[in-house]
């Protein structure tokens, strides 16, 4: 794939992955992204992880057509961003690797190898000329681990962001909707560290740039503005969406017949996006995605064992690492002698920034009876007002 005349796309994709950082499901597969600059010198713009290592060397030495690499950047050292780096080494000795400082600390920390001799250490603004190409490096710590940093290619207006504006799916999959994967990865993965999303997307804004290179998914080119405009939504911790987020964690169906009934009621009174998910069945990542993209949040739990059922405890526990805040949040629950679910969730969630807990919270005694489902008429008509 070509980004430009001289700029190739040399990735690879894992189709045959299940679980991405062994905890994602990924059932349309991961890329591994990786690019090649062909100038004066070449340069590889990372590798990939060592499980597709030999596919990207192919692709690697049928784009380079006989040439040698010069420089590798890593822009981050993560498994599957620097899996194949001794393959490269291996095959092109003389290559000058080039990061920060932190870039070689953890470098030595993953793998047994001696490249005193074959570093190029860069700090904030420094600059490689490789001919007609220059590269610029901004470090980006914190997006998602300490040593992150992008480059930017002047000449062609290309920022290589590393993980920012990644997403899950193979390239070969065709998958028109590129904010509901990014969504579900950016959260997961990058969602915690907001704040230093926001200052690297402050210095992208002084740059003119007419492309994105991500290590994950679709390089991006057209209506960049969208991205770059749902980053800014997503690591500011605005809902992206007006709508309710039901999730319900329910033991013998009694309460997961309580949330369905409560969407209904707030569809009643004019709630037009209302989502139900059952966190006992449901990719706790893609419920983690939709907590963040809603304005308001509704818990429906059973109580268990003076605590909350463990499926609902799991979500906060994920809601909680990822640093939710900013919402809304109403609470059902459901306790048959001694209803404790209102009490655990509340306590979670007072552990979290901004989030506003909507008066009354409901208790179902076993199941709804008609004193309960008033009580819920009245929570959804607050609800849906706010």
């Amino acid at each position: 794939m070509s980004i430009s005349e001289n700029v190739k796309y040399i990735g690879v994709d894992d189709t045959t992955i299940d679980l991405f950082e062994s905890q994602y499901k990924v059932p349309k597969g991961v890329s591994y992204n990786s690019y090649l600059i062909l100038d004066e010198k070449t340069v590889v713009m990372d590798t990939v992880d060592l499980r597709c290592s030999e596919e990207w060397i192919k692709n690697l030495k049928e784009t380079l057509q006989g040439r040698s690499v010069d420089y590798l950047v890593v822009s981050h050292v993560e498994p599957d961003h620097s899996g194949s780096i001794l393959k490269l080494i291996e095959l092109y000795p003389e290559v000058t690797l080039v990061g920060n400082a932190k870039t070689f600390v953890m470098l030595k920390q993953f793998f047994k190898c001696n490249i005193e001799n074959n570093m190029l250490e860069v700090k904030e603004g420094d600059t490689l000329s490789l001919g007609k190409h220059t590269l610029q490096f901004y470090m980006a710590p914190m997006v998602h681990w300490p040593e992150v940093m992008v480059t930017y290619e002047s000449s062609e207006k290309i920022l290589f962001s590393a993980d920012g504006f990644g997403k899950f799916g193979a390239l070969s999959e065709e998958d028109d909707d590129w904010a509901c994967e990014a969504r579900r990865y950016y959260f997961n993965i990058v969602g915690k560290y907001g704040t230093p999303v926001q200052t690297l997307l402050k210095k992208a804004s002084g740059l003119d740039i007419q492309c994105i290179c991500p290590l994950h998914g679709p390089v991006l080119k057209d209506n960049l503005s969208y991205y770059i405009d749902l980053y800014n939504t997503w690591s500011s911790y605005k809902p992206e969406t007006k709508g309710v987020f039901v999730a319900y964690a329910s033991i013998h169906g009694n309460t997961a017949k309580a949330a369905e009934k409560f969407a209904a009621m707030l569809k009643e009174n004019g709630e037009e996006k209302v989502v139900v998910t059952d966190l006992a069945r449901a990719d706790i990542a893609e419920a983690v995605e939709d907590a963040f993209r809603y304005d308001r949040m509704v818990l429906a739990a059973s109580s268990y064992d003076a605590g909350v059922f463990p499926c609902m405890q799991e979500f906060l526990n994920h809601l909680q690492s990822k640093a939710y805040q900013k919402r809304k949040v109403a609470l059902i629950e459901n306790g048959s002698w001694a209803p404790s679910a209102a009490k655990t969730m509340k306590g979670m969630l007072e552990t979290m920034k901004d989030i506003e807990i909507i008066e009354p919270v409901v208790t179902i005694k076993s199941s709804l009876n008609e004193e309960s489902e008033k009580m819920m008429e009245n929570l959804a008509e607050i609800v849906a007002n706010r």
